[in-house]
């Protein structure tokens, strides 16, 4: 048997390298995962704007998917932008069979603004993808979506954590990059729940955060972390990604995908 952990990533393309499939391979890369990866949608973006989004066939998301997990199983899985409601069931229909973690970014709009999910897509996710989620991991704006409430503050969070939760996920991570202060996530996890803040870093480059964080998360759990361990090593390396980015484009650029990655034994 291969002692390499293996994870799985289904998501869009950004040919800018910075979000999507480019940023999660990246991170399974730097956290000592290999990565697999399912194109769900590809898009014509760079730093500075995304001007057009094609979404795959269901039918050939889900022959990637079988492709990949028939051959090579990996240890967790993580979702990314899948565009619309075909998609989204096709992935949940495979989903059913997985006997490995899967974590959902449920991404809805780019850091630009362009929208990278339809519209009706919410109700399938919902109702078809979160059944079978390990680990959610939406935004403010994506969890507000998801509940129909408006998330202003860290009892919001926690009202809408627990709202999701009976959705079906086994736990709930809500990312709250956009409430004033500290740049701080709330998990929900087997009943309780745990707090990661962090400082808040002003800088325009930080395309692909989400991918990143979500990526990092899905590594940890490839290499056997608790999920507190996991989303604690994740948020500690993506908010040094942050702090070092590279300044890469003339808009939102990527963040630093060799961010350093807490050693064995670092891990608090």
């Amino acid at each position: 048997m291969c002692a390499l952990p293996i994870a799985l990533t289904i998501a869009g393309s950004d040919p800018s390298g910075g979000a999507g499939i480019q940023a999660d391979l990246k991170t399974f890369h730097q956290f000592g995962v290999y990565g697999q990866a399912v194109i769900t949608l590809l898009t014509v973006q760079n730093t500075r704007r995304v001007e057009r989004v094609q979404v795959m066939s269901p039918s050939l998301v889900a022959d990637q998917i079988r492709a990949a997990v028939s051959d090579i199983r990996p240890a967790a899985a993580k979702t990314g932008a899948l565009g619309n409601a075909a998609v989204i069931q096709a992935v949940a229909e495979e989903a059913k069979r997985f006997r490995f973690p899967l974590v959902v970014d449920p991404v809805m709009i780019s850091k630009h603004g362009a929208p990278l999910m339809a519209a009706d897509a919410h109700e399938a996710l919902c109702r078809d993808l979160l059944p079978h989620c390990f680990l959610l991991t939406p935004n403010l704006h994506e969890a507000g979506a998801i509940t129909g409430e408006e998330i202003d503050d860290l009892n919001g969070m926690r009202d809408a954590a627990q709202r999701i939760a009976e959705m079906g996920p086994q736990a709930v991570l809500i990312k709250g990059g956009h409430l004033e202060g500290d740049a701080r996530d709330l998990l929900l996890w087997q009943g309780s729940f745990h707090e990661y803040p962090s400082e808040r870093i002003e800088t325009q480059h930080t395309h692909g955060t989400g991918c990143t964080f979500s990526a990092a998360i899905t590594a940890c759990i490839a290499r056997g972390y608790e999920l507190p361990r996991a989303v604690a090593v994740a948020k500690r390396f993506i908010t040094e990604a942050i702090r070092s980015n590279p300044g890469l484009g003339a808009g939102n650029g990527p963040v630093n995908h060799f961010a350093r990655v807490d050693s064995p034994g670092q891990e608090k």
